[in-house]
């Protein structure tokens, strides 16, 4: 059996109104328990100024652990278009060599799937849209990994896209889960709904799971901030969602993801009550 890894899943930090308090807490933690290795799964900044971008390096590159990072809808410019055209991650210029970075920690590999691009023919640009060069290269470096590797992809939308009636939350979604079910991928990281879950979708190939983080934002929609800690011992991925108000990790995590991934208040407004969504099973710390 392999040795036991720990994995820290973060998401949708928006420095810009970044929440220092649980930035700090996450900081100490990696500190103290130094995971295996560091998942953030995009929109590191609000709005992709340059400031934002410059705390953001200086927070991630404190981290004394192996991180990667997704870029999300928000770290691509929104006001200028010639740079969001031509070279979108420009301004990850000073960490360029976390973003999409393919990390291997004892027999389990993390492999990027871009989810992003400049311009989509509709009118809501924040969703995912998965071209078919970003799911070649993401196929291609998980058939090039031994046979006996497993692997978490990592993205920044969800890769949900049946039951929004055609205004898909990431297009061609559905089409990526079925070539992931064919391959050794244990699930899917993602963020961008600012809340956490754990959901095995179905495929024409089999169910795949797709994990999501919650956000270290002010920018909360239903839970507190939070992120995951994920560990895998060679036969089992658990995941438990850690956050400051000490809520059991299944009263954190939404059972659907929504269409709408807009988080409906703005920062210093109270959060709703959590364990608002109904659940079957028992909760879990």
């Amino acid at each position: 059996m392999a040795n036991k890894l720990t994995l820290f899943h973060l998401s949708d930090i928006h420095f810009g109104i970044e929440d220092n308090r649980a930035l700090d807490w996450v900081r100490q933690e990696i500190l103290a328990r130094k995971p295996d290795a560091v998942a953030i799964t995009g929109d590191l900044t609000m709005r992709a100024r340059r400031h934002e971008f410059a705390a953001a390096e200086k927070w991630i590159r404190s981290l004394p652990v192996p991180v990667t990072i997704e870029p999300g809808n928000h770290d691509l410019p929104g006001y200028h278009l010639p740079q969001r055209y031509l070279n979108p991650l420009a301004r990850f210029e000073a960490f360029r060599d976390l973003v999409e970075r393919r990390l291997q920690v004892d027999g389990l590999a993390l492999v990027p799937l871009n989810t992003n691009v400049p311009a989509q023919p509709r009118l809501n640009w924040s969703k995912g849209w998965i071209t078919k060069d970003a799911l070649d290269d993401c196929l291609a470096q998980i058939d090039s990994l031994p046979s006996t590797a497993r692997v978490l992809v990592t993205a920044h939308h969800p890769l949900r896209e049946a039951g929004t009636h055609g205004t898909a939350l990431t297009r061609n979604g559905s089409h990526a889960l079925a070539e992931l079910a064919q391959r050794n991928v244990l699930g899917v990281l993602s963020g961008h709904v600012h809340d956490a879950f754990d959901i095995m979708e179905a495929t024409p190939n089999g169910p795949v799971r797709m994990i999501g983080a919650g956000t270290l934002s002010h920018r909360i929609r239903s839970t507190p901030a939070s992120f995951n800690e994920l560990h895998w011992n060679g036969e089992e991925l658990s995941v438990r969602v850690r956050n400051l108000e000490g809520v059991a990790s299944r009263e954190m995590m939404i059972d659907e993801v929504p269409e709408d991934a807009m988080p409906p208040r703005e920062p210093g407004e109270p959060v709703a009550p959590v364990g608002h969504v109904p659940r079957t099973d028992p909760p879990v710390d």
